[in-house]
C-alpha cells in the first residue's frame, strides 16, 4: 500500500494548496457593519467594480489599520478579471464638508490597495463648501497621488452620466438591490463554506494517506477489527461530505432567491461571482468525493480480500493439520497381521481411519475450490493461494493412495492366512480322517478298500489350499512376506509333507490288506485301554511330554488341543500386558504431578470409578492364574482344576462390571480430553482408554470359548466331565455378572438388595394378577390384562419390577427396572401348568390370596425358572427339618410337616410350625403358616 501514499485525491490539490486569505468577513464583522464603505456589487460600464465610501459622520476617526482591513478585504472580493480593469471609487460627501474630501481622498489614497480606474466625489452641496471645494480640489490635486481622474460631482444626475442607474444604489440614485446585512451574511456564509470543502479535502486526504500508509494484518480477528474500523470511518466522512454538499446546496439557494422569487429580478456581478463561487466549491466537493470513492472501493476491496486470505489461512491451517495427523495414523498402521483374525480387525480398524478421514477430506476439496475460486476473482495474494490449494489436493490424493495401498496390503494379508488356515485346516481334517478309521474294520479286504476310498476324496481336496509350491505361493504374497510368516508357511508347509507322508503309508498298508487274502484274519474287539493311537509325523508342541500325559486324546485332536492351549497363554500374556499398561499408562498417570493441569475438573478424585477394581483384577492374573495356566503346557489335564480352585476369585468380575456404567458415563463426560490424549501418545495405543476398559469385560466370555472348544477336542473322553464343569463354572459366573449388572439398575426398591441372599436368576415376562379381596371390575380387569414385568429371583425375595429403557446422553439405550412387588419365598407356593399352557406356570402368596400367573417366552425357560423355584423351596424344607430336630433335641415345640405332591394341580407346599417365645407370664401356642416347595 506504500505506493499509494503520495497524491492520494489529485482533484483536492487546489483546495489544499490555496493560501489562506488574509481577512475574512468573521475576522472584521464589527468594522464591516459600520459601512463606511461597501461593495454594493455595482459595475462600471466596462465592467470595473464599484466601492462606495458613503457619508459617515466619523469617517476620519475610523483607525487607519480598521479602514485598511475594510478596503483591503473589499478589493480582494471581485474575480481577478475584474480586479484587473480597476476600481471605480464613489466618495459620498454632499452633507460633510471640504475637509471630510479631502481627508477621505488622503487616506485612500494612501491606503487603497487595489488598482484604481476612476474616483468619484459628491462634493458638498452647501454653496460656501461646495466653492472650497472647487477650489481645494485644485489646489491639492498633486497631494492626493492618484495617477487617475478625480471627478468633482455636483449630484447623483452628474454620476448618472458616467455609470448606469442600475449599477447604483438606492442612496446614489440608482435602481440597485443592495442590504448591507444580507451582504455580510453571504460573504460569510460563504467562507464558511469555502473552509468547510478545505476542512473536508483535508480530512479526506488525511484519511486516504492512513489508509494507504495500513499495514495489512497476518490474523482474522485483527482484520476483521481493521476492516470494521475503516468503514466506520468511511461512513463517518461519508455523513461529512453530505452535510457540506447540503450546506453549499443550502448557500446557493439563497443566492439566488431574488430571482427565484422575481422573475424580474437579477442578480448583480458581485452575486453572480458569489454564485460561481458556491458552483466551484460543490464541483470541486464532488470531484474530491468521485476521487475518495474510488480509492476507498479499491482499498475496501483489498481489505475483505485479505480476510478472505486470513480466513483461508486459517481453515487450511486447521485442515492440514488435521490430515497431516491422519497421514501419521496411517503411516503408523504397519501391522499386516498374523491370523485372519487379526486381519479382518485391521481391515475395521482401517475402515474407521477412512470413515474418520472423510470428512477434513472433504473440508480440503472444498476449501481447495474455494481457493480456486479466490484466484479466479483476480485476488491479490494468488501466489500465496495457489500453493496451498496444491498442497492441500497432494495431501487428499496421498492419503487416497495410502489408503488404497493399505487395503491392497491387508487384502493380500487376509488371502494369505486364509489360505494358511485352509492348508491347516486340511491337515487336522486329514489327520481326524486317518485316527477315525478303525483298524479292526481295514482288516478285511472291504474294510481296507473303503478306508482307500475315503483317503482317495480326501487327497482329492488338497488343491484347495494351494501351498503345493512354496516357491510360487512366495511369489504370489512377496509384497507382505515377513520373516515370521514365512516361518509359519515353511511350518505348515512341513505339515502338509508330514501329513502327505502319513497318508502315503497308510495308503501303502492299505493296499497291501486289499490284495486278495489266502486266509481270512480275525478282527479281535480291541480292549478300550489299548485302543490304536497314530504316531505323530511332526511335533505339536515344544514340550514333547504332552503327548504321554494326555494320552486319554486321540492324536487326531491332540494338534487343535494344543492350539487352544497355547492361544490362551498367549492370550492371558497379552491380556495382563494391557491390564499393566492402563494402570500404569493411565492411572497412576493421574497422580503424577506434571499432567494434573490436563485432568478435567469432572474427573477429580474419581479414579475408582473410572478404572473400578482393575488393579484387583490384574493382581489375580498377573500373580496367580497366569502362572497356574502356564504350568498347564506340561500338564493339559490340570487346565479345568484351574478354573474350578479360582470359582471364588474369577467372582471379582461381578464387581467389576457392576460399575461398568458409572465408568462410561464418567468416559463420554471426559474421554476427549487432552489428558487422555496425551497418554495414549505415550503409549502409542492404537485405541482409546474406553476400548482397553472392555478388555475384562471381553476376556471373562473368552474362557468359555476356549472351554467349549476344548471339549470338542476332548469329547468322550476321560477328562471330558472335569471340563464340563469348568465351563459350567464360567457359565455361571458370566451368568452372576449378567444379572448383577440388572440388579444394580432396580429402582424404588426401599430396601437393601444385598440381605434379599443370592440372586438366582432375572428375566421377563408376562404377568396377569388375581387379588381375592379386590374389586370385582379390578379383578376382571388383571385377570385379562398381562403386565410386562421383569422378575429378579433371589433365595429370600421375589421381586416384581417394570422394565425402563431410557436413552443416555445420546448413546444407546441403558435398562432400568422400576420396583413394583416382591413376595416372601417363604410364603409362596407353585403351580407349574396353568390351563393346559405349558409355558405358564402359577405362584400364589398368603393362602392364594394373591395369585400371579406367570407366562415365559419358551417351555424351557419355564422350565429352569421352575427347577430353580423348587430347589429354593426345597432348601427351606430341609433347613427347617434341621430346625425342627434341633428343637426335639432340646425338647421344643417345633413342628414341620409336607402335605405331599397335588396330583391334580402339580403342586407341592409345606406347613411349618415355627416355636414361639413366651412372654413373662403367660404361654403362647405355637404359630402355624404354609410354605411350598
Amino acid at each position: 500500500m506504500n505506493s499509494r501514499k503520495i497524491s492520494v485525491f489529485p482533484c483536492t490539490d487546489e483546495i489544499m494548496q490555496q493560501e489562506i486569505r488574509p481577512l475574512v468577513a468573521v475576522d472584521i464583522i464589527e468594522q464591516l457593519h459600520r459601512q463606511f464603505a461597501i461593495l454594493s456589487g455595482g459595475r462600471g460600464k466596462d465592467g470595473a467594480p464599484i466601492i462606495t465610501f458613503p457619508e459617515f459622520a466619523g469617517f476620519s476617526e475610523i483607525p487607519d489599520d480598521d479602514f485598511l482591513n475594510v478596503v483591503t478585504y473589499l478589493t480582494s472580493i471581485p474575480s481577478l478579471e475584474a480586479a484587473s480593469i480597476g476600481f471605480i471609487i464613489i466618495i459620498d460627501r454632499r452633507r460633510d464638508k471640504w475637509s471630510a474630501v479631502k481627508a477621505s481622498l488622503t487616506r485612500i489614497a494612501g491606503a487603497f490597495p487595489g488598482n484604481l480606474q476612476l474616483v468619484f466625489v459628491l462634493r458638498p452641496s452647501r454653496f460656501i463648501q461646495r466653492a472650497i471645494a472647487d477650489i481645494g480640489i485644485k489646489l491639492y490635486r498633486d497631494d492626493f497621488k492618484m495617477k487617475v481622474p478625480i471627478i468633482m460631482l455636483n449630484s447623483v444626475s452628474d454620476l448618472h452620466g458616467y455609470i448606469d442607474k442600475s449599477q447604483l444604489t438606492r442612496e446614489l440614485g440608482g435602481t440597485l438591490e443592495y442590504g448591507h446585512s444580507q451582504w455580510i451574511h453571504h460573504r460569510t456564509a460563504i467562507e464558511n463554506f469555502a473552509m468547510t470543502v478545505k476542512t473536508t479535502a483535508q480530512m479526506l486526504q488525511t484519511f486516504g494517506t492512513d489508509l494507504a500508509e495500513t499495514e495489512l494484518p497476518n490474523d482474522v480477528q485483527c482484520t476483521e477489527e481493521l476492516l470494521s474500523s475503516h468503514t466506520e470511518h468511511h461512513s463517518k466522512l461519508k455523513d461529512e461530505l453530505k452535510l457540506a454538499v447540503k450546506q453549499g446546496a443550502t448557500l446557493l439557494t439563497c443566492i439566488r432567491e431574488p430571482v427565484t422569487r422575481s422573475a424580474n429580478s437579477k442578480l448583480s456581478p458581485d452575486e453572480l461571482e458569489n454564485v460561481a463561487t458556491v458552483e466551484r466549491l460543490l464541483a470541486q466537493l464532488d470531484e474530491t468525493e468521485k476521487a475518495f470513492d474510488q480509492f476507498w472501493t479499491k482499498h475496501h476491496l483489498k481489505l475483505e480480500q485479505c480476510l478472505q486470505l486470513r480466513h483461508f489461512e486459517h481453515d487450511f491451517r486447521e485442515v492440514k493439520l488435521t490430515l497431516d495427523n491422519l497421514m501419521e495414523t496411517l503411516a503408523g498402521f504397519a501391522d499386516i497381521g498374523d491370523s485372519v483374525t487379526r486381519v479382518e480387525n485391521l481391515l475395521k480398524e482401517q475402515k474407521h481411519l477412512e470413515e474418520k478421514g472423510q470428512e477434513p477430506l472433504e473440508k480440503a476439496q472444498s476449501l481447495a475450490l474455494h481457493g480456486e475460486q479466490l484466484i479466479q476473482n483476480n485476488h491479490y495474494a494468488i501466489d500465496s493461494i495457489r500453493p496451498k490449494c496444491v498442497e492441500l489436493r497432494r495431501i487428499c490424493d496421498d492419503f487416497t493412495n495410502e489408503t488404497k495401498k493399505k487395503y491392497d496390503i491387508l487384502g493380500k494379508s487376509l488371502e494369505l492366512h486364509k489360505q494358511l488356515d485352509k492348508a491347516s485346516q486340511w491337515c487336522e481334517a486329514g489327520i481326524y480322517l486317518l485316527a477315525s478309521q478303525a483298524v479292526d474294520k481295514c482288516q478285511s479286504q472291504e474294510g481296507a478298500e473303503t478306508a482307500l476310498v475315503e483317503i482317495e476324496k480326501f487327497l482329492v481336496t488338497a488343491k484347495e489350499h494351494q501351498l503345493s509350491n512354496l516357491k510360487e505361493f512366495y511369489n504370489q504374497f512377496d509384497m507382505i512376506l515377513t520373516p515370521e510368516i514365512k516361518a509359519n508357511a515353511q511350518r505348515i508347509v512341513q505339515k502338509l509333507e508330514d501329513v502327505q507322508e502319513m497318508f502315503d503309508k497308510r495308503q501303502v498298508s492299505l493296499k497291501k490288506l486289499a490284495a486278495k487274502q489266502t486266509r481270512p484274519v480275525q478282527p479281535v474287539a480291541p480292549h478300550p485301554e489299548s485302543s490304536p493311537k497314530l504316531t505323530p509325523m511332526f511335533s505339536i508342541n515344544r514340550n514333547t511330554n504332552f503327548f504321554f500325559t494326555c494320552a486319554w486324546l486321540t492324536h487326531s485332536t491332540l494338534l487343535s488341543f494344543s492350539h487352544i492351549i497355547n492361544e490362551l497363554i498367549e492370550t492371558e500374556r497379552v491380556y495382563v500386558e494391557e491390564l499393566q499398561s492402563i494402570i500404569e499408562g493411565y492411572a497412576s498417570e493421574m497422580d503424577n504431578p506434571n499432567l494434573v493441569h490436563l485432568i478435567p475438573s469432572a474427573l477429580q478424585n474419581k479414579k475408582e470409578i473410572l478404572f473400578g477394581n482393575l488393579p484387583e483384577i490384574y493382581y489375580f492374573h498377573n500373580r496367580i492364574f497366569l502362572k497356574e495356566i502356564e504350568n498347564c503346557i506340561e500338564n493339559p489335564e490340570l487346565l479345568a482344576r484351574c478354573f474350578l480352585k479360582r470359582k471364588e476369585d474369577l467372582q471379582i468380575y461381578e464387581k467389576y462390571c457392576q460399575n461398568k456404567p458409572r465408568s462410561e458415563a464418567l468416559w463420554r463426560q471426559c474421554g476427549d480430553s487432552i489428558f487422555f490424549q496425551e497418554c495414549q501418545r505415550k503409549l502409542d495405543h492404537k485405541l482409546s482408554l474406553d476400548a482397553y476398559l472392555l478388555k475384562p469385560v471381553q476376556r471373562i466370555t473368552k474362557y468359555q470359548l476356549l472351554l467349549k472348544e476344548m471339549l470338542k477336542c476332548s469329547k468322550n473322553s476321560e477328562g471330558t466331565a472335569e471340563l464340563e464343569e469348568a465351563l459350567a463354572t464360567v457359565l455361571d459366573i458370566i451368568k452372576s455378572v449378567n444379572d448383577s449388572m440388572h440388579q444394580i439398575a432396580i429402582t424404588g426398591y426401599e430396601g437393601d438388595v444385598s440381605e434379599l441372599g443370592k440372586l438366582l436368576m432375572q428375566g421377563s415376562f408376562n404377568v396377569w394378577t388375581d387379588h381375592k379381596k379386590g374389586h370385582n371390575k379390578v379383578k376382571d380387569l388383571a385377570r385379562f390384562k398381562p403386565m410386562q414385568r421383569h422378575l429378579f429371583l433371589y433365595t429370600k425375595m421375589l421381586l416384581f419390577c417394570k422394565k425402563r429403557e431410557e436413552n443416555t446422553d445420546g448413546h444407546e439405550k441403558t435398562a432400568s427396572y422400576s420396583f413394583k412387588n416382591s413376595l416372601k419365598m417363604s410364603t409362596v407356593g407353585i403351580t407349574e401348568n396353568v390351563k393346559g399352557d405349558n409355558k405358564k406356570f402359577e405362584i400364589w402368596y398368603n393362602g392364594r390370596e394373591e395369585v400371579y400367573i406367570i407366562q415365559a417366552s419358551s417351555v424351557e425357560l419355564k422350565n429352569t425358572w421352575i427347577s430353580e423355584i423348587r430347589k429354593v423351596l426345597t432348601g427351606q424344607l430341609e433347613a427347617c427339618r434341621g430346625r425342627a430336630h434341633r428343637a426335639a433335641a432340646g425338647n421344643v415345640s417345633f413342628s414341620c410337616s409336607c402335605s405331599g405332591l397335588n396330583q391334580r394341580k402339580n403342586e407341592v407346599f409345606v406347613v411349618l410350625t415355627l416355636p414361639t417365645v413366651p412372654e413373662k407370664g403367660r404361654s403362647d401356642a405355637p404359630e402355624e403358616y404354609s410354605e411350598s416347595s
